[in-house]
């Protein structure tokens, strides 16, 4: 960062005493607190958590120094849980995010699945991206699709996995019109989230050093084979 785009250090000092100020907030909200699970106390520490994280960039932009703490930001945190202690149910909420990078190959695949099926019609479905998608779920199980995407010339998004409590299962057919409404995020026991976001081990430094800089542009990539 250059000198011109760097904070002040009064905007430094600014920082820190907001998080001085927010550290009493939390405190009090946590004296004060009328149950396990107080919205002030929740709203406390999000103030919190926001104050501090940035104290901590500018502290960084300007000095180059890190705080000895993290405190996890807002909308990285789940409210507290309020579900059945013994949970008799749960539901696995699931969404996972593809990218149709080669539309070919999809087809190619979808193709496959189609003439493998003798009694099927010959409907031309399989000639349409979005048709060949219908037939590859409706063929192979999503992780199956998941661990061979590429493949099926999808590209990898985000992912996330939520595991929610109840004390009684659903009836059947009861939510099959709105799958995924009406989620309480209180009875999420457990998540688990990917996300390109969170990959930053490699930056675009790093990146340029892993490249051979005398790999010829020809020999750079093989190309993909669509009958594989």
């Amino acid at each position: 960062m250059s000198d011109a785009a760097q904070p002040t250090a009064a905007e430094v000092r600014a920082a820190a005493e907001a998080v001085k100020t927010a550290l009493d907030r939390h405190l009090a909200a946590v004296e004060r607190r009328s149950g396990e699970d107080d919205p002030a106390v929740y709203e406390a520490f999000n103030q919190l958590a926001a104050a501090a994280e940035a104290y901590d960039e500018l502290l960084y932009d300007r000095y180059d120094e890190v705080t000895p703490f993290e405190i996890p930001g807002a909308e990285d945190t789940l409210p507290p849980y309020t579900g059945p202690e013994e949970p008799n149910a749960l539901s696995v909420l699931i969404r996972r995010d593809y990218s149709v990078v080669e539309p070919q190959r999809l087809l190619a695949q979808a193709q496959r699945v189609e003439a493998a099926d003798e009694d099927a019609p010959d409907t031309g479905v399989s000639g349409t991206v979005h048709g060949a998608l219908g037939i590859l779920f409706g063929e192979f199980e999503p992780d199956e699709i998941a661990s061979r995407h590429k493949e099926f010339g999808l590209e990898e998004g985000d992912s996330t996995l939520w595991v929610t409590a109840a004390e009684d299962p659903a009836e059947p057919g009861e939510w099959l019109e709105a799958p995924f409404d009406g989620v309480d995020p209180q009875a999420v026991v457990c998540r688990f989230d990917v996300s390109a976001v969170f990959d930053d081990d490699l930056d675009g430094d790093d990146l340029e050093d892993e490249i051979d800089p005398e790999l010829d542009e020809d020999e750079d990539l093989e190309p993909l084979d669509a009958d594989r």
